[in-house]
């Protein structure tokens, strides 16, 4: 790590199935075309794509290092690293600001991807706090399975449910335990994500 004077936080956000781990993807891939050192983390939560894979719904995948929380990440981080990249960010917590904050603080570029919205349309931690503290924010958007309107939004299809509507249980069950894709969530518009 240097002195901190090339360091920065970008965050990719958006809804589910919005291209976010496939835009992670491109910018590792240009940091390694250009023989820059790079991290790729996953949370150990996400087992979609097997164990050390960061993969997104269209198929891209990288190796990466699996880990529980987010303090886990700096003792990952080796000599001649430029670039730290983490995906599904809402698995980490809050926790993650304050370590991505120091890496990009120690001359890291660190790029996170995860969701902004839970599946009832409320902002999903930590991504509004990383967003406030980046030098550049992407947010993207999905295609709404009904209408094919931009879709900002992701709805959790009927018959899977953890805890109370609308509660934290809710809003948190892919840290929970509730990792899934299209078998369970649709991206919606505004005017189609209340059913």
């Amino acid at each position: 790590m240097d002195d901190g004077g090339g360091g920065r936080l970008e965050v990719i956000a958006g809804p589910m199935f919005a291209g976010k781990t496939e835009e992670l993807v491109r910018r590792v891939h240009r940091a390694r075309i250009a023989r820059r050192g790079v991290l790729v983390v996953g949370h150990a939560l996400d087992t979609r794509s097997g164990p050390g894979r960061v993969a997104s719904h269209s198929g891209l995948e990288l190796p990466s290092r699996s880990v529980r929380s987010a303090q886990e990440v700096p003792g990952l981080v080796e000599a001649g690293t430029e670039l730290v990249a983490v995906d599904e960010a809402q698995f980490f917590g809050p926790e993650l600001v304050d370590v991505v904050t120091a890496l990009a603080d120690a001359g890291l570029v660190v790029v996170v991807a995860g969701l902004s919205v839970t599946f009832d349309g409320r902002p999903f931690a930590p991504l509004p706090a990383l967003m406030a503290v980046a030098e550049s924010v992407t947010k993207l958007t999905a295609v709404c399975a009904v209408c094919g309107r931009d879709a900002a939004f992701h709805v959790r299809l009927g018959g899977v449910r953890a805890g109370r509507p609308g509660g934290d249980a809710d809003a948190l069950a892919p840290a929970a335990g509730h990792v899934g894709g299209t078998e369970s969530y649709e991206a919606r518009c505004r005017r189609h994500r209340a059913g």
